[in-house]
């Protein structure tokens, strides 16, 4: 998946923003809060950051094509970095990251971005 696939996916999860900050990465967010982080990476390819569960996290650290995320994991952080796994693969843990965010924003926030019904 190239940029221009991420950031095109990204901007189809509801309510979803998109700001470039941090020596450039896209950045996206939902309710004002990150979900993904497209940049951070050591030069080769495109590399994105999502967060995970705890479990997910203890079986993505050390799967073929991810890492603990930079910057995030370092902070205790449940984040994963992904620079080599298949695109439906990565679509997948982005949206899981969406859902995750998504569902620890306030539930007055989840209502006004019609999240949450009631």
């Amino acid at each position: 998946m190239d940029t221009a696939a991420f950031n095109a996916f990204c901007a189809t999860l509801p309510h979803s923003t998109h700001v470039v900050q941090w020596g450039g990465a896209d950045v996206w967010k939902v309710g004002g809060k990150v979900f993904a982080i497209a940049g951070w990476n050591d030069g080769a390819g495109l590399s994105v950051s999502f967060k995970v569960t705890p479990i997910g996290f203890e079986i993505l650290s050390d799967a073929e094509g991810c890492r603990p995320a930079p910057y995030l994991a370092s902070r205790g952080m449940t984040w994963i970095q992904a620079t080599d796994i298949a695109d439906a693969d990565l679509m997948d843990h982005v949206r899981a990251s969406y859902d995750i965010i998504a569902r620890a924003l306030p539930k007055k926030t989840q209502r006004e971005l019609g999240l949450l019904k009631g």
